[in-house]
């Protein structure tokens, strides 16, 4: 059981830094030095999101779904990225609009990689 929680936790980590590796190449407002660089940025991101996201669930606030859940969502993912760079020398963030136009990237990447990881009969959350 907990080798499970281990093994997904090391493997969602390499997937997201593998997400943020490949934003970072397109030059879509993020820039990262190198993978291992992704993968810190990767843990710090998942960091940040989650203390955001308790913060606003101790608020009483709660990312609904829909069209207004997904823009709530991109804001979001848009703070986390400009709160990263601050922690991370090798994160570059180009602002707000590059932290949107990144957290809009990373969203598509990772769409195309679950997608593929499903057609393959992978299943990635």
């Amino acid at each position: 059981m907990l080798l499970g929680v281990i093994l997904g936790l090391i493997i969602g980590i390499l997937v997201n830094a593998l997400i943020i590796w490949i934003v970072g190449k397109l030059n879509l407002g993020l820039r990262v030095s190198g993978f291992g660089g992704a993968i810190m940025a990767a843990i710090v991101i998942a960091l940040v999101t989650w203390v955001i996201t308790w913060l606003l669930g101790l608020i009483g606030i709660s990312i609904g779904g829909g069209l207004v859940g997904a823009i709530v969502a991109l804001l979001i993912a848009a703070v986390v990225l400009l709160i990263s760079d601050r922690f991370l020398s090798g994160l570059e963030v180009d602002g707000f609009v590059g932290a949107i136009v990144a957290a809009i990237a990373m969203a598509v990447v990772t769409w195309l990689i679950t997608f593929v990881l499903g057609l393959i009969g992978i299943a990635f959350s």
